[in-house]
């Protein structure tokens, strides 16, 4: 499977000049744990970031930083460990655990942020690949007992 088949196309984004108490909100706002960060100078949203809840509490709230002066460029992780939209899953997977990464933003041919894909959608994946193959099962053993009566 391709990762633009499976990524979430609405991604929640900022830019490096928005404050943290901004990021928060747009964060309660799109119910998610994390912004990318993007840079749009030239024209399309490049990922060039991420911000997530955690870090918002870890770098600002732990360490007393104020978040209407404190801005997302300031605490973003980066360089953005990012994938294409047209590469498979395993790929993606192997990328992840090489960085030690839960969340890749997915580009387009020419570097525009067009969806993410998270560790989060790889379970909803896997979740559906087990439930279907334990409805294999289950039909096989129907089967097999109805033809044995």
């Amino acid at each position: 499977m391709k990762l633009k088949d499976l990524c979430v196309l609405d991604v929640a984004c900022c830019h490096r000049e928005t404050t943290i108490a901004e990021a928060a909100r747009l964060i309660r706002l799109h119910h998610t744990g994390d912004l990318i960060v993007v840079d749009e100078s030239s024209g399309v949203p490049e990922p060039v970031g991420i911000i997530t809840d955690r870090d918002i509490v870890m770098e600002v709230i732990a360490r007393s930083r104020d978040p209407d002066n404190t801005l997302v460029g300031e605490i973003m992780a980066h360089p953005l460990v990012v994938a294409s939209a047209s590469e498979d899953v395993a790929t993606a997977i192997e990328r992840m655990r090489a960085h030690g990464v839960r969340r890749l933003p997915i580009i387009d041919d020419k570097g525009a942020l067009v969806g993410i894909f998270t560790l989060d959608d790889l379970y909803r994946v896997l979740a559906d690949h087990t439930a279907a193959l334990a409805a294999i099962v289950t039909k096989g053993h129907t089967k097999e007992s109805r033809q044995r009566r």
